[in-house]
């Protein structure tokens, strides 16, 4: 493995999955596999779960970790090429990256997307040029159109409760959630791509106008009736997401989108799932997250699991 910015990145999918159950048991059986190589961690967009999950990742595997919260530390960077730089953009990306590619062994980059021009943010431009310019592997600690590191960790998850469901694939159904104000579509997107490259009957549930870019979710079963959808679910995975076909709009704020304990029991008493940050009584109800059905945190804890078998497998396959 190169970089690591989706699952079309990964050879062996379960094969990764396993390999962060396996180091979830014995965190420091390569604890010194990182010896005098540097992470270095770029943040353009706030991070909780994935900077100190990261971090402690790295600190498991004997790596030295610098950090850097490059929108309110660094240089305003230019991303287009072919420009004159007279305006408010001190730094291009080219010599930033390359720079950060002197310092750092393996660079991990977080950079939301703007939800103005849709051909600009799917184009990832900041992501393929840290790659292109830094000649150093690169982790995606969330982009514009994908969260690897959390979707790997919800599979992580979803495969460490899986011998509950003996005999029969889970069924995990990713509801869409109300919320104030427009979400990327990263998160989706992402879990979307890793549920249907697993062993899971994979439904996704969303009012019309919230359709997925099809490249997403080419094989899933989408219902615009989240009731119908939500029967017999094994695992529910709640997030909101802005319009892609308007793109960056709230099309729908039903509040009856929100998962509660009426809606719950529609499923198959089924574990329930959100990234984080969440909205309490906005995206989920205190009486789920508070409830025996939520694995938010284990689903959290999992984080660390899941990016130290990114890294793992990235100092083994690059130096």
């Amino acid at each position: 493995m190169k970089n690591f910015t989706s699952v079309h990145d990964v050879d062996n999918v379960q094969a990764l999955v396993q390999d962060a159950l396996s180091i979830k048991k014995d965190p420091y059986a390569f604890e010194n596999l990182g010896k005098h190589k540097t992470l270095g961690l770029i943040f353009l967009n706030p991070s909780l779960r994935t900077r100190l999950s990261t971090q402690k990742a790295a600190a498991n595997l004997g790596m030295n970790t610098m950090v850097m919260n490059l929108d309110k530390e660094g240089w305003a960077l230019e991303t287009e090429d072919g420009v004159i730089m007279n305006s408010n953009k001190a730094e291009h990306i080219r010599e930033a990256a390359a720079v950060l590619g002197q310092y750092c062994d393996i660079i991990g980059i977080r950079s939301f997307p703007q939800l103005r021009n849709r051909d600009d943010d799917y184009n990832e431009l900041i992501l393929k040029k840290m790659i292109n310019f830094s000649g150093r592997p690169v982790v995606s600690l969330e982009s514009a159109t994908r969260h690897p590191l959390q979707s790997l960790a919800d599979l992580v998850t979803i495969t460490e409760l899986a011998p509950d469901f003996l005999n029969r694939k889970p069924k995990v159904v990713l509801t869409w959630a109300p919320h104030i104000k427009p979400l990327p579509q990263a998160v989706p997107n992402s879990f979307a791509e890793w549920m249907l490259k697993s062993d899971v009957e994979f439904v996704i549930t969303h009012p019309e106008g919230y359709e997925l870019a099809e490249e997403f979710t080419n094989g899933a079963n989408i219902i615009y009736d989240q009731d119908k959808a939500l029967q017999d679910a094994d695992f529910v995975y709640v997030k909101n997401w802005s319009s892609y076909s308007d793109y960056g709009h709230i099309l729908n704020s039903d509040k009856s989108w929100m998962l509660n304990n009426k809606k719950l029991y529609k499923t198959s008493n089924a574990r329930v799932m959100h990234c984080l940050p969440v909205r309490r009584d906005v995206e989920l109800a205190s009486e789920v997250l508070d409830g025996q059905n939520s694995i938010v945190i284990q689903e959290a804890g999992n984080r660390v699991f899941a990016a130290q078998a990114v890294l793992k497998q990235l100092l083994m396959d690059n130096f």
